[in-house]
């Protein structure tokens, strides 16, 4: 059993890293931000604490938890993947995987998993700050093809 000092340590430490990431992508103008990913954070959290809470639920319940989770957020992130109106190019593919990382980290925070939760926001901090860079310095803009959807010239 969790103890409630544990536990609020955990809810608290997902809902710090959501808005770490949210921050990152509302100083982007990106449609998530703080409120939106603290959210998606803490009740990944809150959903892998109660599958660990003792109310008889079975072992494997926890697997089943991540599962739902998962698949839940996938639909969530999968809301903000617009085409432009050329209909060959696709926006909003980093926020829906910010998104489901940030469900993600928030299930580490609530298994308690602190060296996976430091270790997985370190590189995440990184790859949103520094991966655009990255991009442009190895990839050549005439030869990139701009995150198109299967079957677009």
């Amino acid at each position: 059993m969790i103890d409630w000092p544990d536990a609020v340590l955990r809810l608290t430490a997902a809902a710090a890293v959501g808005a770490a990431i949210g921050l990152d992508r509302e100083a982007r103008g990106k449609p998530t931000g703080v409120r939106t990913l603290s959210i998606v954070a803490l009740g990944s959290a809150l959903a892998v604490l109660l599958s660990e809470h003792p109310s008889g639920v079975q072992a494997d319940a926890s697997s089943r938890v991540i599962q739902g989770v998962l698949t839940g957020i996938g639909f969530l992130g999968a809301g903000v993947i617009l085409r432009r109106d050329s209909g060959d190019k696709v926006r909003g593919l980093t926020t829906a995987a910010a998104i489901w990382f940030t469900a993600c980290i928030g299930m580490a925070c609530g298994l308690g998993a602190w060296p996976i939760v430091v270790t997985a926001a370190v590189l995440v901090a990184l790859i949103l700050a520094l991966g655009k860079r990255l991009e442009r310095l190895l990839v050549p803009q005439n030869n990139k093809d701009e995150h198109r959807p299967p079957g677009s010239a």
